[in-house]
């Protein structure tokens, strides 16, 4: 079968979730004996991105405007490549690449998932542009799509609150790869990060993401500040790119008498991210709203407890005892991390409760499996 998935960014810094859960789906169907492509911008798309992708064919396309990230393509170069899909897989949600895809499946008649990957709702900026493109072509994507695929319970009922049908939404996690969270020669790495870090010996508390308000660092820092009393020792890691809220969390950090306590590590991909959570106390995920974050699932993989707040898409872990769910709160966050902090053989059981959650359910060989069926049920309900 042969797959055309469209995200506009496959960027690893920049792209965040739905960069990697492109990347991983694509890696893992092309594995299983489908044709796989994409079409994206070429924004972080090097050559050591492609390399990693065995025998998907990757399409960027010179990007205009990286705010608004505005692609630069013909008609006929995007009709060619849906019309020759199966099946096309639009990924996220408020891009002209999008609309531009979703226009040509109409045209070229060819079926389509939709997953917006948590961003179906209107939030942060450009809300007015965002009403607009919901009015021109949010609607009918999600009309017109076969199946609308969301990442978790929760957000498949934002698509039947729109009208879609319940038989034409499919549930479908994220996952990981588990290979890549193995940090060989851990001791030395973790020695050389804590050392770059100025971070001595001391035990660390862990955020992983864009440094923007979505992602709640801000709300992290204030809560760190009203427990640093009560664990001296403990330092606070910011690790990845600055999305404009470094230098108001810097200055923060100094007005609370916490600058030497508070470390930004920028962007950590690959071994260097594995080495973080294994050498964490913890990893928070203080976000404002998320469909389901990443990050907790490779934490699982790093024996590292977490706790995350209860717009993250991550209610069934917290049932099943997998980690501490908390409100979206300074005050909230830093309960949280002193019963993580309060109680560490607790925590360590948590963690290897995720651990095992990790490895039954949240895989990305079997995820990719998932959208395998569901893109050949497409393809039969085509026929008939």
């Amino acid at each position: 079968m042969k797959i055309l998935f469209v995200n506009h960014l496959l960027d690893s810094v920049t792209g965040g979730g739905t960069a990697e859960r492109t990347f991983q789906l694509a890696r893992y169907m092309a594995r299983d004996g489908h044709d796989c492509s994409i079409l994206t911008l070429d924004i972080g798309v090097n050559t050591d991105r492609r390399a990693d992708l065995p025998g998907v064919e990757v399409h960027a396309l010179p990007c205009l405007n990286k705010r608004f990230f505005v692609p630069r393509a013909s008609g006929a170069q995007i009709r060619r490549l849906v019309a020759s899909a199966d099946v096309v897989h639009l990924s996220g949600h408020w891009t002209l690449l999008n609309a531009m895809a979703y226009l040509t499946c109409k045209q070229t008649r060819t079926p389509y998932l939709f997953c917006p990957a948590g961003a179906l709702g209107l939030f942060g900026r450009s809300l007015l542009l965002k009403c607009a493109y919901e009015a021109w072509f949010g609607r009918a994507m999600l009309r017109d799509a076969a199946y609308c695929v969301a990442i978790t319970e929760d957000e498949s009922g934002l698509f039947r609150d729109r009208g879609v049908a319940p038989q034409r939404v499919a549930v479908i996690p994220n996952g990981i790869d588990p290979q890549l969270y193995d940090a060989p020669d851990r001791d030395r790495s973790l020695a050389l990060l804590r050392q770059s870090l100025n971070l001595g010996s001391a035990p660390f508390l862990l955020f992983l993401g864009r440094l923007s308000e979505i992602k709640g660092p801000d709300i992290l820092l204030e809560a760190f500040a009203m427990v640093a009393s009560r664990w001296p020792d403990h330092q606070l890691v910011f690790a990845g790119p600055d999305d404009g809220l470094q230098a108001g969390l810097q200055a923060r950090a100094q007005a609370l008498g916490l600058a030497e306590r508070v470390h930004f590590a920028g962007f950590l991909g690959g071994s260097a991210k594995a080495v973080a959570l294994h050498g964490a106390a913890m990893l928070v995920i203080p976000s404002r709203r998320e469909a389901m974050s990443i990050v907790v699932l490779e934490a699982g993989m790093c024996d590292c407890p977490v706790l995350f707040t209860n717009a993250c898409g991550l209610e069934t872990l917290a049932r099943d005892g997998a980690g501490i769910e908390v409100e979206v709160s300074a005050h909230a966050i830093a309960e949280g991390i002193g019963q993580v902090l309060g109680d560490l053989p607790a925590a360590a059981n948590r963690a290897e409760v995720l651990k095992g959650q990790v490895q039954t359910r949240f895989l990305w060989s079997g995820q990719a499996r998932r959208y395998a069926a569901l893109c050949a049920q497409i393809s039969e309900d085509m026929t008939q």
